[in-house]
């Protein structure tokens, strides 16, 4: 639950007038967040931007230092009294932000805060829905990590076509009418970051890469662990599942159907009968076609339902 306090004092700080909101999500971050806002509050506050602090129950001195940002116009800050996760922090500072465009970053003091601007003046002059900021070499991760963002990638590529390299990177600039519809599909996990990029390609948005910099982790270190990396994928599946079922459960069947054929058809023409494994292997795929089906005419119900409700959001700001 977000503490409504610090809700109250953001709706009387905010600048319904600015262009853009910076959301910047906050997990134990203290190492790091004196010297992060000490740059970032005056550079929002220079350009006009509100700038939205979401606390995601951290248990250091975070609220502490967040405390001494209250009393600064356009800046809005959010507590979850227990942690939500890296998507449920960015969700509460989506729906607080007021302007057409926000941007996401990271508290860890990495992002060099001019490719701010760069990006908004990007998005402005392509008319983007979304722009991810790629992150060059210094951006790499150890072969690890590195190794497990690349099949990540291509586990997504095969379940849609993706034309954006740094899917999960936390520097993102929105138009924040559309980002806010697709909230509802997106985790409260780290999976966030991929998540709501692929659903932005698969609805059709101008979706472009711009490059960013970053700049060495001074302090802390980061919480993706390999089971982030597992969640990310099990969401990346429930988003093809939800777009389009037919990529998972079509390949699955012509596999199994074909592996069928290939193992009875040499038994059947040895005189040996039917295989019960191969008619087995036969079924499975049958099996998972006709479930496809289903899912498929399921997925389209509820793809009815979301562009019906996109249909009305945008007649009701076409009123206002």
């Amino acid at each position: 639950m977000v503490d409504k306090r610090n809700n109250t004092q953001k709706k009387q700080k905010a600048d319904t007038t600015a262009l853009l909101s910076v959301v910047v999500p906050i997990y134990n971050e203290a190492s790091s967040l004196s010297e992060v806002l000490t740059e970032l509050a005056p550079y929002c506050r220079s350009r006009n931007w509100n700038l939205i602090l979401v606390d995601d129950g951290s248990r250091d001195t975070t609220p502490s230092i967040l405390e001494q940002y209250k009393d600064i116009p356009g800046v809005s800050i959010l507590r979850h009294k227990v942690n939500r996760g890296y998507g449920g922090a960015l969700k509460t500072g989506i729906l607080e932000a007021g302007t057409p465009y926000l941007v996401t970053i990271d508290a860890d003091g990495q992002h060099v805060l001019s490719d701010i601007d760069e990006l908004l003046k990007f998005t402005l002059g392509e008319d983007a829905d979304l722009v991810v900021g790629k992150r060059g070499k210094q951006g790499r991760s150890g072969l690890y990590r590195g190794i497990g963002k690349w099949l990540i990638k291509k586990f997504a590529s095969l379940l849609m076509p993706i034309h954006i390299s740094d899917l999960n990177s936390g520097f993102k600039l929105y138009r924040t009418d559309l980002v806010r519809r697709y909230l509802f599909l997106c985790p409260d996990s780290m999976a966030f970051s991929d998540v709501i990029a692929l659903i932005f390609i698969k609805k059709r948005h101008l979706v472009l890469e711009h490059p960013i910099h970053i700049k060495q982790r001074s302090s802390g270190k980061s919480t993706i662990t390999t089971f982030t990396a597992f969640q990310t994928l099990m969401e990346i599946i429930n988003i093809a599942m939800l777009f389009n079922p037919l990529r998972i459960f079509l390949p699955l069947s012509v596999l199994c159907i074909g592996f069928g054929f290939v193992w009875g058809i040499p038994i059947m023409l040895q005189d040996r009968g039917v295989s019960v494994g191969a008619m087995l292997a036969i079924v499975t795929g049958l099996l998972f076609f006709f479930i496809g089906l289903i899912a498929e005419q399921l997925s389209s119900l509820r793809m009815g339902l979301l562009d019906s409700s996109e249909g009305h959001s945008k007649a009701n700001e076409e009123e206002k």
